[in-house]
């Protein structure tokens, strides 16, 4: 497949009630063991790409590395590959579309792009973050790519008690509305994991909804049902993954020192 060949796949991978599931990766190696265990899609997570690489999340990896990184993902499977991109390392609308075109020229076909104020905490005015979106579809547009959008708003995240969850829906649809009428694909809503929440998100929202799937959430079959259309695993596969390899060298390093 060629590049628009495989956003076009990407996208009509997003049905409700059958979701796309994503299980992030973070470098080429990943990419290839993650395509291996039968994979239809490949997305990184910001959170794992910047600590593979010793950075911390939050655009702290300088783009130029990440650029390189999506880079030899590309090339390591033949799979559409979906960007973590975070606030797309700029809050001006022109700059953050020229640096997305980067990330085509990478090989991406998909990006996440969030609304919070990266670094500054809060997010943005919805209007403003619907002309990001739209600069982002105009550039892709020319570029004749149907780049994946998957608008994210981090009003739950940033909420850390879940009873207030409820009372952030009205916001969060009013947002998924404006994100799509820009030129959205998708909305992501990272840190909501009440299944009857979900249900009414996913019942009301013009785009795809995206919930990430963390310790404690709800099942894939219970969020299929809800009506969920993408599933991702964020930073949590890196994590285990450094769990384990953590535990493992202490055993040796145990073993070395009796």
């Amino acid at each position: 497949m060629n590049q628009q060949e495989k956003a076009l796949a990407f996208g009509a991978l997003h049905r409700k009630g059958d979701p796309v599931v994503l299980y992030n990766i973070w470098d080429a190696g990943s990419a290839r063991c993650v395509a291996e265990a039968g994979a239809k899609a490949l997305a990184t997570g910001s959170w794992s790409v910047a600590a593979a690489q010793g950075f911390g999340d939050g655009q702290k990896i300088p783009l130029a590395l990440l650029l390189e990184i999506v880079r030899l993902i590309d090339g390591a499977t033949d799979l559409p590959l979906s960007v973590d991109f975070e606030g797309a390392y700029s809050e001006d609308a022109a700059q953050g579309a020229a640096n997305v075109a980067q990330l085509i020229d990478a090989g991406a076909i998909g990006i996440n792009f969030e609304d919070q104020v990266v670094g500054k905490g809060g997010v943005h005015a919805i209007d403003m973050q619907a002309s990001r979106i739209r600069a982002i579809r105009e550039m892709a547009e020319r570029r004749g790519i149907t780049l994946f959008i998957n608008a994210r708003t981090d009003l739950f995240l940033q909420e850390g008690d879940a009873t207030r969850h409820a009372g952030l829906l009205d916001e969060a649809l009013a947002r998924a509305k404006a994100y799509a009428e820009a030129g959205g694909s998708g909305f992501f809503a990272p840190g909501l994991a009440d299944v009857e929440l979900i249900g009414r998100l996913c019942a009301a929202s013009p785009l795809p909804v995206n919930v990430m799937m963390k310790p404690g959430a709800p099942d894939l079959a219970t969020l299929a049902a809800a009506g969920v259309g993408r599933v991702s695993y964020g930073p949590f596969p890196y994590r285990a993954m450094i769990a384990w390899l953590r535990g493992e060298a202490q055993k040796v390093y145990e073993s070395a020192a009796t």
